[in-house]
């Protein structure tokens, strides 16, 4: 049996999302803990941290995944956008301690046409500095991209690079995105393909270091780095591309996290029920 799950809102208040995603029907979920298009934020309450815990427990939702706001860069070359990046990730790691989240997603963001080489360099300097300076259990994933233009993250040896140089395998891993991937040019919609794309990863990165999927199917061809996600099935992957890379043991195995849309066509709810029926499961 998969675990799988949305990314749900925490409008209202955090712990309001572990209802959510209990209604959704999800066995693990993802959450901003904050407005993620800004960087203004107000600090988490201890009674909605205690709220938030003890739903988690009685509901035995796990793990939780939190993702980082759409503003910070850490590839960045602008010295003003850089430390505030930096410091919002060592904000959102400490925030994640509170709420007891074990995990915390990251995109890489971009060097602005500085170069490649810069921007592992400052990634790899501001994803140190927030770790040192924030010492606890969090893990921080650093998440495939869709390889767009001036991007960090785009391949797998962009990953294996950046944590080459932050070190620190205890607190650094990977989450791997199926759009993402796909747009890149990592062939996912066959079993050879899955069975490449993965080994790849694994000689790359190592599969002991990926710890979350977020998995989406993709509004763009392969290799067209477009980042537009799809309802599982209904993009260019397809059904059978779902049905092969639920079929591999690194990724049936690890929590995975839709972040697909909800419209007329499908529901969250209706998104879980496919990738659990792909799976083999319910």
């Amino acid at each position: 049996m998969v675990k799988v799950g949305v990314h749900v809102s925490i409008a209202g208040s955090i712990d309001l999302a572990v209802d959510r995603a209990e209604k959704a029907g999800c066995d693990t979920f993802q959450i901003f803990s904050r407005n993620p298009r800004g960087w203004r934020f107000k600090e988490i309450p201890e009674e909605v941290a205690m709220e938030f815990r003890r739903k988690l427990a009685l509901t035995g939702i796990s793990p939780v995944v939190d993702h980082m706001p759409y503003l910070p860069n850490l590839a960045t070359p602008k010295e003003d956008v850089y430390a505030r990046s930096v410091e919002a990730l060592a904000e959102e790691l400490e925030r994640c301690a509170i709420l007891g989240i074990p995990y915390l997603v990251t995109h890489l963001g971009s060097h602005l046409d500085s170069g490649k080489e810069g921007g592992f360099e400052r990634t790899a300097e501001g994803i140190s500095r927030a770790l040192s300076s924030v010492e606890n259990e969090v893990i921080l994933l650093l998440e495939t991209t869709s390889d767009s233009k001036n991007s960090v993250g785009g391949s797998f040896e962009d990953l294996a690079e950046i944590m080459r140089r932050v070190g620190r395998e205890d607190r650094v891993g990977a989450c791997f995105d199926t759009c993402h991937a796909f747009v890149a040019g990592y062939e996912l919609r066959t079993a050879e393909g899955a069975a490449e794309t993965m080994e790849s990863f694994d000689e790359a990165v190592g599969i002991s270091r990926l710890k979350v999927v977020h998995l989406n199917d993709s509004k763009g061809p392969l290799g067209s780095k477009l980042d537009r996600h799809e309802h599982i099935g209904l993009g260019e992957i397809g059904e059978e591309g779902f049905r092969q890379i639920l079929r591999h043991p690194a990724i049936r195995s690890r929590p995975l996290i839709l972040e697909t849309p909800v419209d007329e066509r499908r529901d969250d709810r209706g998104n879980i029920a496919l990738v659990r029926k792909l799976a083999g499961g319910d």
